[in-house]
């Protein structure tokens, strides 16, 4: 089973094998993407620029010191598995990338950290007669801030008598290492958004929604999966958190997520002389609430209200999910890895008002 590592670019450089290989390539994925031509020969596709959804903006290129191992059509059957993989149970991120959170780097290897500002309050407004009397003439602050840009990567690799053999018998590439090689590194990104751990690098750090220091915290009435748990109880929660948000100065629209251990609870009955909504529908009625998700790597008894605006939360992407070849050849193996550049960023204002609450005991 593949594991998954996090190397990270930041204001003093880059740190981990794999940060220092894509520094030198310029993060050009296609330099680490050499296939083998018609004529045996290693090639690269590289964009030309503009359109990237045009194939007249790339070409090939020769690629004399780079060893190829895979043709054209097996990459497209490893990279076939990007896609389905990397949107399954990635429901936080998902939600980041589906609301149009995302913020795309044009360079992440050029960007060493993100740097983003907080803007104070400035001016007042003043109320007289006649207009002559002076306002007050204040200027805004702006407070810098830094994030760092993670590698995420996981490694697998190809047994060459196996590679050979699919190419003889005309058989699909076994691509099942390659598979789990995504979905860890999907659920890495996922677990940097929703578990009680940050990364510090390059004078920045990475938090989640259950440890960003200006989260709104509000302690819950009840757990939720206990014994004579009403719905009115976990509805009148719910409602603490959204006021919680308001107070912040964040009034939605809003995800609430929720751990699995409280999924089935929210499909039993709201009320049990009338029946006729559960749970969960009665929450999704609450105003302004999107949604209402289930994340495996959020803790027990831990209930996550998200406003989805881009001033609170948006995911940094350099790099999408990529498969590379990996240089290290043994004789019968050779050697790849999934990758990707993301990150997810909480934010607050200059007042340290935040639109992410957190409920738990």
């Amino acid at each position: 089973m593949p594991d998954v590592n996090i190397d990270f670019v930041g204001v003093n450089g880059g740190q981990g094998e794999v940060a220092n290989l894509l520094s030198q390539s310029k993060l050009d994925p296609s330099a680490m993407r050499p296939y083998i031509g018609d004529n045996g020969k290693s090639y690269i596709t590289v964009f030309k620029g503009g359109d990237a959804k045009k194939l007249e903006n790339y070409k090939q290129v020769e690629a004399p010191n780079t060893n190829a191992t895979l043709r054209p059509y097996e990459w497209r059957q490893l990279d076939e598995v990007l896609l389905p993989i990397s949107e399954s149970r990635l429901n936080g991120v998902q939600d980041l990338i589906s609301n149009g959170l995302v913020y795309n780097l044009g360079n992440a290897m050029g960007t060493t950290v993100l740097e983003w500002h907080d803007v104070s309050d400035a001016l007042d407004a003043e109320l007289s007669m006649t207009g002559i009397s002076k306002a007050e003439n204040d200027r805004q602050e702006f407070t810098p801030h830094y994030l760092p840009i993670p590698i995420i990567h996981a490694d697998y690799q190809i047994n060459a008598r196996a590679l050979e053999a699919s190419r003889r018998m005309g058989n699909p590439l076994d691509v099942s290492m390659a598979e789990r090689a995504v979905r860890k590194v999907s659920d890495k990104l996922e677990k940097m958004l929703f578990t009680d751990t940050s990364y510090q690098f390059g004078g920045g750090t990475i938090f989640s929604y259950t440890n960003y220091t200006y989260r709104n915290k509000v302690t819950l009435g009840t757990h939720w999966d206990h014994s004579g748990v009403t719905g009115k109880m976990i509805v009148d929660d719910v409602l603490a958190l959204k006021q919680a948000s308001i107070e912040a100065y964040h009034f939605g629209p809003w995800m609430l997520y929720i751990p699995v251990g409280y999924e089935t609870i929210l499909d039993t009955d709201y009320s049990t002389s009338k029946g006729n909504n559960t749970i969960r529908e009665r929450i999704k009625a609450i105003a302004g609430i999107k949604d209402v998700k289930v994340v495996d790597t959020l803790a027990a008894d831990n209930v996550v209200l998200v406003q989805m605006t881009s001033d609170v939360v948006r995911l940094v992407r350099g790099l999408g999910i990529q498969n590379v070849q990996w240089d290290e050849q043994a004789r019968f193996v050779h050697k790849f890895k999934v990758l990707t550049i993301a990150v997810p960023q909480i934010r607050s204002d200059a007042s340290n008002h935040c639109g992410v609450t957190h409920g738990t005991f």
